[in-house]
Order: C-alpha cells, then structure tokens, then sequence
C-alpha cells in the first residue's frame, strides 16, 4: 500500500545515531507504516496518511521529537525530488558569517556583528543594515578578504548537496547577501551552477566602504528563485531553498520546499519546515535519497 504523505526523521549524526525509541514515536504520531531506512543510524523515512482533522500537526511533532534531537519533515509523497537548490551562503552552506569574521579582523568586529543580529533578527531591514556594516569597512586593506578565506568552514554535507542534486539533473544556486568575493570561491568548491551575492567596492587594493552594485536583499533572492525556475521550465513548488536569517523568508515562504536551516528565532516562527540539529545532508533525506546514492568527489 502506497501513502500519500511522509515523514522523515533525521539525527544529528556528530550526537549519537537514530534512537529507536524515537522512531516508534514518530510511527505512532502520524500513523505510520514500517520505516525505510534511508541512512542507517541516522534516517528514516515513515509512510504515513495524508494528515487530517484531529491529526498531530507539523510543529507538535517537531516538538515531541526535540528531546531526542532529531529533525522531523512532514511532507507529500509527491514530488519530493526537486529540480532546483537555492541556497543562502553564510550559516548555511558556510559554518560562520564572512562579513562578521572581515570585521573582526579589520577591527571593528563588535559593532558589525550587532549589526548582523538585528539584521539577521528582522530588527533592522537587510539593506540599511549592509550598509551601515560596509561603512565600518572603509580604508581597510583588500587584503584581509584571502585571511578570512583560509579561515572559512563548510557546513557537513555543503559538497554532498550541491553534488548529488546536480548529478540528478537539479540547477543549483548560491544567493547570498554576503560578498561576491566569497560566493565565487564557495560555488566553485562546492560545484554551484551559480552565484549571486553584493559586490564590495575594492580601490587601490583598499575597501571603500561602499558596495560596487545595487544591494541583493531579501526581495532579490526571491527574484532569483522565480527567475531561475522560469529558465528550468519549472514551477516554485518544485524548487528548495534553505537558508537561515530574515532575508531568507521569502524565497523559504515561496519555494516547494523551503527549509530553516539552523535558523534565527524570528525566522523559525514563520517558516515552519525546519532542520535544527542535523546537517546539509538532511536536505537529502527530504527529498527521499538515501546515503547510498549521494555524490561527492
């Protein structure tokens, strides 16, 4: 018997593997069948009915399942395989944020990184907030731009997801309100079909404090996202996107499958697919692959 829904259980696999006792807690929430394996020890896929009047909804069993740290994703059966991958840059498919770790090392890293909080917490819009951060930067030399590289961390499975969903014919972007500087690198080591992100204004070898092109805000990813399904011949609904500040919310509210990624609190409130523990590799999952066919080189 085939169900029309499913959910898909996900552990955090640096904490322990997939608890059992976790498993038949999920089974009993949505009324499951028997689980698929999709990665032993750390996911699951749980068929189950199409949820209806009186049945657990997506939050209560995301937070029935908290204290065993799993992630839960309750979703259709139905064309979990996505076409397209937009993803935001820092905190997502990178471990840290670029523009903080810049600021920290031109001196200014306190003012910037309160900046990027109220930013990120939807306290202050996008674009006042980027310029004021950019500001602080002026006269500090270009060259601190390669030490925060060599510095920089991707998130567990960034490769795996970019990867596999291109070998399965997926277009993949990295939108991000962070620098080009940065995008550019970051696409290339992960193999992203393309990037987006602000140009800083570099003179001299010396940033100016100003941005070289208009400011890619919340509203430009979600521009991106429609442009980029038009051009696949898709619609929104088969597209993912994940990210993890205020700027996300509207390619995440407009996309198929739009995942909070370890996400700021205000953002959690309204986007309600959300990854908490686990890693990139849970994107995976939600789409129904298992550990087996993902790609990497």
């Amino acid at each position: 018997m085939s169900f029309p829904s499913v959910l898909t259980i996900i552990a955090d696999r640096k904490s322990g593997p997939l608890k059992s006792e976790a498993i038949d807690v999920a089974r009993t929430l949505v009324k499951g069948s028997k689980p698929v394996v999709l990665s032993e020890g750390e996911a699951v896929d749980i068929p189950c009915p199409k949820p209806g009047p009186g049945s657990a909804s997506a939050a209560t069993i995301r937070a029935t399942l908290a204290p065993y740290r799993v992630d839960a994703l309750l979703m259709k059966t139905r064309g979990r395989r996505k076409a397209l991958l937009v993803a935001d840059m820092d905190s997502t498919i990178l471990t840290g944020e670029t523009l903080d770790d810049l600021a920290a090392l031109a001196g200014c890293g306190e003012e910037v990184a309160a900046i990027t909080q109220a930013s990120m917490n939807g306290e202050l819009d996008f674009d006042t907030a980027l310029e004021r951060r950019v500001a602080l930067l002026a006269g500090k030399p270009a060259s601190l731009l390669e030490d925060v590289w060599q510095s920089l961390t991707l998130t567990d499975g960034a490769r795996e997801l970019v990867q596999t969903m291109k070998a399965h014919n997926a277009r993949t972007a990295l939108v991000s309100g962070g620098f080009t500087w940065f995008t550019q690198r970051v696409a290339e080591l992960c193999s992203f079909d393309e990037h987006h992100g602000n140009a800083l204004e570099i003179i001299d070898d010396t940033m100016t404090g100003k941005l070289a092109a208009d400011i890619l805000g919340p509203d430009a990813k979600r521009d991106h996202l429609e442009r980029l399904t038009e051009e696949r011949g898709v619609q929104l609904r088969a597209a993912l996107t994940t990210g993890d500040g205020a700027n996300d919310i509207p390619m995440l509210m407009a996309a198929g499958l739009g995942l909070a990624f370890h996400a700021k609190p205000n953002v959690r409130k309204i986007v309600g697919t959300q990854i908490n523990f686990s890693g990139l590799r849970a994107h995976l999952f939600a789409q129904g692959y298992t550990a087996g066919t993902f790609v990497t080189d």
